[in-house]
């Protein structure tokens, strides 16, 4: 688990993000960002979460994906990510037995 540097209320995340309160409800809903808290006014937002907003809107806005796009979308891009660095990984132990 990522160690947060900042921690964002609602209010504070979603000018950060330049986002309307209504997006980020709506993304929280479609399990993109999984805030700390039970109700959005008692939602923490870590400063990874707001990276992945941003990110999550940018998708949303250059590709006009509905949110639930934008999930799928960034679940893939993530598993991308993880199997790249598992093939640089296999490849480095390769190279050992290669030598």
């Amino acid at each position: 688990m990522n160690n947060p540097i900042i921690e964002l209320t609602l209010t504070e995340f979603c000018e950060a993000a330049a986002l309307a309160d209504a997006h980020v409800i709506e993304i929280v809903a479609h399990g993109i960002l999984e805030p700390h808290g039970a109700a959005p006014a008692d939602w923490r937002f870590t400063d990874y979460e707001l990276v992945l907003a941003r990110r999550a809107a940018k998708l949303r806005r250059e590709l006009e994906l509905e949110w639930e796009g934008v999930a799928l979308a960034l679940d893939l891009l993530e598993e991308v990510q993880q199997l790249r660095a598992e093939n640089r990984r296999l490849r480095q132990q390769l190279g050992r037995w290669v030598e």
